[in-house]
């Protein structure tokens, strides 16, 4: 039977080496807020309960994280994260658990076997504390891990504070403790301010448990890059290189061609079916779902969208929150947006816009055209340069356009307007009024052409 552990997330920190405003959880990465890793992580290790730590912008952070099975605890002053154990200490008393872990939220590769693992070796060695460790080549800005007699930890000691031979050591803490929550609780309130940083750290803890013989113990992880932590944006940045190469090799693996994975930016959540094709510089974001035997290409963005099967994008295309079904195609130049719905074989083409509309089955708009607040049926031909006016500068006013309807070059449809099935409308026109199923709508001035208008216009100038 698995141990019963808890999960403390510290989640309460400023974006001090960010240079930002907003809290570090809550920085974009791969698709996610930095922190969705972490509690991910957590949640999917089974814990009998999660608490995440929060201050600095609380609102946001309980918006962002908000979910069945976490609870949140507000931490207002950061003193460290002893500090936050000691808010956290009404809960964790109330708990049933034998074990505490206590989880930084900033080390996104962090896998929930290693957690699992990380408790039941602790369990095993019936430790006070057992600390998730790693080995790197160069352990400079992190905590060393001081082992003693029988290879238990004596202390962490913070680089700045490390002696000569300390700062030799490869041996690196994550910040990652699993602690007896009995030990815990019995010495949370013997930390004090009395150190280097001036706040109650989690990490003293292990001098303390040391100078009264309870047992200290490591977990070491073998990839180092499980426990990296992100302190600034480069760090960031190359967390997210890690993961999008990850995101790309499990897709190809998957049956997904990517012509060249390290120009292609797919997001974690982002689904891809079978035999498709995706061609370089492609953005797949959000909750993306491409089906099988797509191909999107060159420059494309695709963003909390779906694309059925058989779907093409062409170069340059944007697509956001819009949904294209099997055998459509859009672009080059394309953007469909705000929840458009492309049919069945339709085709959307150069330089259209299509804006909260649903276009039907078969129906074609290829060139210099703006679709809003429109429904088109099926078989629809959308002339170049057609405009659907559906704003009055007030209000938007929706444009139905029938099955099998014609729309000639130039058109301007001034909404509220319906085009009747299987009608006509003349190049040039501007409708302002419906045009009844299998008619002609035409809605411009009689041509009129003034002979001789040049000559006369040159002889007036020569008087002058």
């Amino acid at each position: 039977m698995p141990p019963k552990f808890s999960v403390v997330i510290l989640a309460a920190g400023k974006a001090t080496r960010f240079k930002s405003e907003h809290t570090k959880v809550l920085h974009g990465l791969a698709g996610r807020p930095l922190g969705e890793y972490v509690l991910a992580s957590a949640l999917a290790a089974r814990p009998s309960e999660a608490w995440m730590v929060i201050g600095h912008e609380a609102e946001s952070v309980r918006r962002a994280f908000d979910r069945p099975g976490l609870q949140f605890i507000e931490q207002n002053e950061q003193l460290g994260t002893g500090h936050a154990l000691m808010v956290a200490r009404p809960a964790i008393e109330q708990s049933h658990s034998t074990a505490v872990v206590v989880l930084v939220g900033d080390v996104p590769l962090l896998r929930p076997e290693t957690l699992t693992g990380l408790v039941k070796a602790h369990e095993k060695a019936k430790a006070a504390a057992t600390i998730l460790t790693t080995r790197v080549e160069n352990p400079g800005g992190y905590g060393r891990v001081v082992r003693s007699a029988g290879n238990r930890v004596r202390a962490i000691v913070e680089e700045k504070l490390c002696t000569a031979a300390q700062r030799k050591i490869r041996e690196i803490n994550s910040g990652i403790i699993c602690f007896s929550r009995s030990k815990l609780l019995d010495h949370l309130s013997d930390l004090t301010l009395k150190n280097a940083q001036r706040e109650y750290l989690l990490t003293d803890l292990i001098q303390i448990f040391h100078s009264l013989r309870l047992k200290v113990i490591a977990y070491p992880v073998e990839d180092f890059r499980e426990v990296l932590g992100v302190n600034d944006r480069v760090e960031l940045a190359q967390v997210e290189r890690i993961l999008r190469v990850r995101k790309c090799e499990a897709l190809m693996r998957a049956g997904v061609t990517l012509v060249n994975p390290e120009i292609t930016r797919i997001d974690q959540d982002v689904e891809v079916g079978r035999d498709s094709v995706i061609e370089p510089g492609v953005s797949l974001l959000g909750r993306t779902r491409v089906g099988k035997d797509c191909v999107v290409q060159s420059w494309s963005i695709i963003t909390d969208s779906i694309l059925g099967d058989r779907v093409t994008v062409k170069p340059f295309s944007v697509v956001t929150g819009s949904e294209m079904a099997n055998d459509s195609i859009a672009g080059p130049f394309a953007h469909l947006r705000d929840g458009a719905v492309v049919a069945e074989e339709a085709r959307i083409g150069n330089f259209v816009e299509v804006k909260k509309s649903r276009i039907g089955r078969g129906t074609k708009s290829l060139h210099l055209t703006y679709i809003g607040d429109a429904t088109l049926g099926e078989r629809v031909n959308i002339g170049a340069g057609t405009v659907t006016c559906n704003y009055d500068g007030e209000k938007k006013h929706p444009t139905v356009i029938e099955d099998g309807v014609f729309i000639g070059s130039g058109t301007m449809l001034v909404a509220p307007v319906r085009i009747g099935k299987g009608s006509y409308v003349a190049a040039g026109s501007t409708i302002t009024e419906d045009v009844p199923p299998d008619s002609l709508g035409v809605g411009r001035a009689r041509q009129s052409n003034k002979e001789g208008w040049v000559k006369e216009r040159a002889k007036s100038k020569e008087k002058e």
